[in-house]
């Protein structure tokens, strides 16, 4: 969520960098907030008018005037019609406060300085390309999902009748595969200094406003119709919402997160797109990252949880490229955000396998995530927002795809990436 008071000193700075996003108007918002302050300024006054009744009434009768006084009741009743007065004022504030929050909650995060500007995708900036030498000279290279049901791994009509489509069932090394994965990256993310947490599958809708899904995208999720608990989208939910209405410690700073969940999506919107294959499922696994950092360090945290992302590729030698999203491609929580795509060969293409975001404070205003900085040399000190870091580290699905893909033999057989063959105890599927 934005911060109002940035919006109040800097309108017409929010309102372009807005622009770069879409079409969003401020003046509600700031017509509102004058509103609020108005109402604000005159409930000061009342206070201020009586605490000062209450402190005359109570010299007056400390130096001799009569309790029943006229004097004393003439100020007793103006005290209760401040009384009175301030009863009213305090929901009609209250209620100000709470049109404000709906009118900013379905704005996105203003994208950073650096990001590239662009309206679509076709904009994005490619950062760098690694792993050309492990490009496959197999020219007959079948796609992840036939030689996945050649194999007898992966199993979608099962998948889609005791579902529906876009559901998948593994079967036999297909199961182990994935299980080796999950282990492989767990074992890598947590080696490098990540604290393992395997969070709550279900969320309360707080916590999905609290990471920006709600209530912008609420038809993406899966909400269950006797509670108020959504299927998560993501780990990310559930893990940033561990802080909220959190005070940290600097010391604490930063915290360092991994965690393998299922996720689950309706993919509203995308229907005809990647509807074969592991790519674009309802129900599908993932490791992710999570950071919750000082804001001074986050653009350094984040070029460093995109190279731990990279890592994975690297260790299972599965060429890539990575992609810096311009302002009109940018998530609706993301300041900057890149994308690390994996190679596909059976479509000469390049997709996405992790997005890792900065979000900035866009996340922690709305979860009320803080941190005292007890580094500052004051003596009060400075309480402010964490800045949050997420991306997958990584999509284990889409790394299945492309290691059926690239390490697909002739002889209709795959390898098993050597750093994974210790995890299986075999080498080939």
């Amino acid at each position: 969520m934005l911060d109002i008071k940035q919006i109040r000193e800097n309108p017409q700075a929010i309102q372009d960098r807005l622009k770069l996003r879409g079409d969003y108007d401020l003046q509600p918002i700031l017509d509102l907030d004058e509103r609020r302050r108005e109402l604000e300024k005159e409930r000061i006054q009342l206070e201020t008018r009586s605490n000062e009744i209450g402190k005359q009434v109570g010299e007056k009768i400390k130096g001799g005037s009569d309790p029943k006084g006229a004097e004393i009741q003439a100020l007793k009743e103006e005290g209760q019609k401040l009384r009175e007065s301030l009863g009213e004022l305090e929901p009609k504030e209250k209620e100000i406060l709470a049109e404000i929050e709906a009118l900013l909650l379905p704005i996105p995060n203003l994208p950073s300085e650096s990001t590239p500007i662009g309206k679509s995708e076709e904009e994005n900036v490619e950062v760098r390309r690694w792993g050309d030498e492990y490009l496959p000279d197999n020219s007959k290279i079948l796609p992840h999902w036939e030689i996945g049901e050649k194999l007898g791994i992966l199993n979608f009509e099962r998948g889609v009748k005791i579902a529906q489509s876009r559901f998948v069932s593994l079967m036999g090394a297909g199961a182990a595969l994935e299980r080796a994965l999950i282990q492989f990256m767990l074992d890598t993310h947590t080696s490098n200094g990540y604290v393992e947490v395997m969070p709550p599958l279900l969320v309360n809708s707080t916590s999905l406003q609290g990471t920006g899904q709600l209530p912008k995208f609420a038809e993406e999720s899966f909400k269950c119709s006797d509670d108020d608990l959504w299927l998560i989208p993501t780990s990310e939910v559930p893990v940033v919402n561990f802080y909220r209405d959190e005070i940290l410690d600097g010391e604490q700073l930063p915290i360092y997160h991994c965690s393998f969940t299922p996720c689950f999506r309706r993919e509203a919107g995308s229907y005809g797109k990647d509807t074969r294959g592991l790519i674009r499922l309802h129900q599908f696994n993932k490791v992710e990252l999570i950071k919750l950092v000082h804001p001074e360090t986050s653009e350094e945290e984040h070029e460093k949880l995109v190279r731990d992302a990279e890592g994975i590729l690297q260790a299972l030698k599965l060429p890539y490229r990575v992609i810096e999203l311009c302002t009109g491609d940018l998530g609706f929580s993301a300041a900057k955000c890149y994308d690390i795509e994996v190679w596909l060969p059976s479509s000469q293409t390049y997709r996405e396998i992790s997005s890792c975001s900065n979000v900035r404070d866009f996340q922690p205003r709305r979860a009320n995530i803080r941190f005292k900085d007890t580094k500052s040399g004051k003596k009060k000190k400075k309480t402010e927002f964490v800045h949050a870091l997420n991306g997958s580290g990584l999509a284990i699905g889409r790394t299945m795809a492309a290691i059926l893909e690239n390490y697909q033999q002739p002889d209709g057989t795959v390898k098993i990436p050597e750093v994974l063959q210790s995890y299986l105890g075999r080498e080939v599927l």
